[in-house]
Order: C-alpha cells, then sequence, then structure tokens
C-alpha cells in the first residue's frame, strides 16, 4: 500500500513538473530544481467539518465536485499528530452536551515541537458551563503533549491555554523558533517549507547589502535569511503575524531585522517619498542599502507599483503560491533581470496547487 502511494505521489509531482516547465520555457530558466514532500502526514494544520447522527458524532468532508459529505475518522494529508488526536476528541465531545451542543467545525493546528491547538466553532453563545468542560477537555488530552483549546461563536473567543503554537523549524542543522497563531497564515507544509528557507538562503550566498521583504507574515524567510545580509525590513499588514514576527525577532536572539506593519504598497510608497507613516517612525529608509528583495505575494501576485518598485532590487526572490500570476510578473521583471534560479516546492500534494521559487539578477 505504501509503494502504491509513493508511486501515485511520484506521478502527480512529476505532472506538476511538466506543468510548470511548459509554462515558463518561454523564459528561458535554468533547470528546475524540485523539492517534493511526503506522500502522507505532511500538513500541520486540517478542517473539518462535524456532522451529528444520533448518537454519533464524527469529522466530515465535503466531496469538491459532488458536495457529498464523507466521514473522516484518519486524514492522511495531516500530521501524524492530528491523527493520534482525531478519536480521542471525538471520544470526549460525543457524550458531552455541553461541548457537543450546536458544535459544527473543529480546526487542529499543530507544530512540529508537538504543540496542538485545536479549536471547536459553535453555533450558539457558550458560557462558564463550556469553559469548565474545555478545561477538563484540555487536560484530558494534553497528557502526553501541549494542547490549547479555543471556543469560538458569535463574537466570541474563549482561550483555555494558548491561541498560539511554538514551532521549532530545523534550517541547515539549526532550530528557529517560531509562534504560529491559531487562525492566521503559517505555512502548511512544514518540512517543504524548511527545503524552501534553505532554498533561499542558499540563493543568498554572494548578495551583498541589506534585504527587504515583502509580505513577511511572522518571519518565515526573514529571521533566518537575517545572518546573510546586514540588515533586514520586513512588511505585513496583518497585526497578529507583525506581534508574532516580533516575538519570533527576540526569541532567535536576532538583532539586524524590523518588521513595520505597512503593506508592499503602502511600503513601495514611503520608498519613493509620496508620504509618511507613522509606523516607520524611528526608521530612516534612506540608511539602509536594499539591494535584495523577498516577495511571497498572494495568488493575485505582485501589485503593479510593486512590481515596478522592485525592478530597481539588484536580486529579487520570489516566492509564488500561483504559477499564472508568477508568469504574468515575469513578463515584466525579465526586462531589467535574468531568471538565475528556477525551483519547485510542492507544498500540496495531489493538488493542482504549486508553490514556485524564481532568483533574478540584474542584467548589467
Amino acid at each position: 500500500m505504501m509503494a502504491e502511494a509513493e508511486n501515485t505521489y511520484e506521478q502527480q509531482l512529476s505532472e506538476k513538473v511538466e506543468r510548470l516547465n511548459t509554462r515558463f520555457a518561454c523564459y528561458g530558466p535554468p533547470a528546475l530544481e524540485i523539492f517534493p514532500s511526503a506522500a502522507k502526514h505532511y500538513r500541520m494544520r486540517a478542517e473539518f467539518r462535524v456532522w451529528h447522527d444520533g448518537d454519533d458524532l464524527y469529522h466530515i468532508m465535503f466531496d469538491q465536485n459532488t458536495k457529498q459529505k464523507i466521514r473522516v475518522d484518519q486524514f492522511e494529508p495531516a500530521s501524524e499528530t492530528i491523527n493520534k488526536l482525531m478519536g480521542d476528541v471525538i471520544a470526549q465531545i460525543r457524550p458531552h452536551d455541553v461541548l457537543r451542543r450546536k458544535l459544527f467545525q473543529i480546526d487542529y493546528l499543530t507544530a512540529l515541537s508537538g504543540e496542538v491547538v485545536i479549536s471547536l466553532l459553535y453555533h450558539r453563545q457558550l458560557d462558564e458551563q463550556w469553559v469548565e468542560a474545555a478545561t477538563t477537555l484540555k487536560q484530558r488530552l494534553g497528557a502526553h503533549r501541549e494542547v490549547s483549546i479555543i471556543g469560538r461563536a458569535k463574537k466570541q473567543k474563549h482561550i483555555i491555554g494558548n491561541d498560539f503554537v511554538i514551532e521549532r523549524l530545523p534550517i541547515n542543522g539549526q532550530h528557529y523558533v517560531f509562534k504560529h497563531i491559531e487562525n492566521s497564515f503559517t505555512q502548511p507544509n512544514a518540512q517543504v517549507n524548511c527545503k524552501m528557507i534553505e532554498w533561499a538562503i542558499d540563493c543568498s550566498q554572494g548578495l551583498e547589502g541589506d534585504l527587504v521583504e515583502f509580505y513577511c507574515g511572522a518571519g518565515n524567510f526573514s529571521i533566518p535569511l537575517a545572518p546573510h545580509f546586514n540588515n533586514v525590513i520586513g512588511t505585513e499588514i496583518a497585526k497578529p503575524s507583525v506581534e508574532a514576527a516580533h516575538y519570533n525577532i527576540q526569541e532567535n536572539q536576532i538583532d539586524n531585522v524590523r518588521i513595520v506593519r505597512l503593506s508592499a504598497e503602502e511600503f513601495t510608497s514611503a520608498m519613493r517619498g509620496d508620504r509618511e507613516f507613522n509606523r516607520l517612525k524611528g526608521i530612516d529608509l534612506t540608511r539602509y542599502k536594499l539591494t535584495t528583495a523577498l516577495v511571497d505575494p498572494p495568488r493575485s501576485g505582485l501589485d503593479n507599483d510593486t512590481l515596478n518598485m522592485v525592478k530597481a532590487f539588484d536580486a529579487i526572490l520570489y516566492i509564488s503560491c500561483n504559477p499564472e500570476t508568477l508568469y504574468d510578473n515575469l513578463q515584466t521583471l525579465t526586462q531589467t533581470h535574468r531568471i538565475e534560479r528556477f525551483a519547485l516546492f510542492d507544498q500540496f500534494p495531489f493538488t493542482h496547487h504549486v508553490e514556485s521559487g524564481v532568483l533574478l539578477i540584474k542584467k548589467p
């Protein structure tokens, strides 16, 4: 069975490689570097709807094509920790009316460190009885690991423990600490994320000056890349991610990274001197030698202002979750830069999604 799964995985990866090579052939990129995923237990987070069937209760998912519900007692893409917990969570909730009533969804956030946050979502208001029951649930599930419980309802969020996990990612033989906050964006495939960071570090060898990272999140790239640049500025608009980034900088004892809560568009405006931002107070952009830009934009790609601004950088590291917007952005970027390296990171096995990376170096 395992051999069959591996064969199926290799086939789907080959299809992604062929698709990416065909799509980007017109740019004449170097040989594609391929970073595969494990064939199972690669997702560090998962969301399930909950189905009430008489006295029974279980996780379900919906078939994307038929919309039919599918009972899910085990979920191979999810981390081993999630799979170990799924049965225990249902077994504890099923007979307990206070925990079960109007429950419609269970979300899991895990980490390689072993920490877990379980979010229970309800169509009713949660009271002190729920808090007491959830505290007991945390104690029972957390006998052998660090488990937190969150209860969510309309305009309510009860936290029993933490609303985050502390991750420890092994990067080139060194462990980096990251706070991953519940309901905020984190890279879902931790092992492939490590490979992606290591690739970015390898690309940075020989680059000089300072780095600016747009869409930096909680510092996933900024912090491990910091030792390879004089200074790093990261921009991120989501307040929880910025707060987590500040925590991560301190925990990793990094002293050359600044995170500012600005969108890519706002930072571009500040770089041009169009306007001043209070959130840049104490940071004199003119004192930075910003020679390298790292961009990890949403599926929509780079906006035109940011796209035109990064053209001025000597080097651009572009991490993309959408080959189509990457393709479109490269039409502009390849006018001024050559593609030095090209990579595929299989963050999402058995789906059509492709994560890719491009290193661009300015033409003479």
